[in-house]
């Protein structure tokens, strides 16, 4: 296990490579200078989502959901909140499937809001429905690999 680890910014979508240990201290990018972590999910498409699933060495947490969705709205805050309690061991991202519907076809969603984990790049477990923040982050903690 290397003492580093690779982050894709949210912002400007640079790769930072950031030592383990700096991880809880609230690291920034080299690149654009701004926090790697705000405790707030991050938007993504197809221009990047490929980059921090793939390039992130950390878990990736992904909410499909639409604005038109009931469910998806009430479970938002409850997402929000998760990224404060899983953040700076999981990156949390929401793919709006009515403006980015070739992710949601990629990835067979077939009901949303769907929540799918992925490690190393590859998903690794997916649930669909709403559910409170607890709920997330205790699904979520399940599913990450063991150390």
């Amino acid at each position: 296990m290397t003492d580093s680890l690779h982050l894709v910014c949210p912002h400007c979508h640079t790769t930072n490579r950031i030592k383990r240990s700096n991880m809880g201290s609230a690291p920034n990018c080299g690149s654009c200078h701004k926090p790697l972590f705000e405790a707030h999910p991050i938007m993504l498409g197809e221009a990047n989502f490929e980059r921090h699933i793939s390039r992130n060495q950390i878990p990736v947490l992904v909410d499909f959901w639409a604005p038109w969705c009931g469910p998806c709205r009430q479970m938002a805050p409850a997402f929000e909140q998760a990224a404060g309690q899983l953040e700076p061991l999981v990156r949390l991202a929401k793919v709006d499937t009515e403006a980015e519907p070739g992710l949601g076809a990629r990835f067979n969603i077939r009901s949303i809001p769907t929540l799918a984990l992925f490690v190393n790049g590859r998903e690794v477990a997916r649930q669909a429905g709403a559910m409170g923040a607890a709920d997330i982050v205790r699904w979520t903690q399940q599913h990450l690999p063991r150390a």
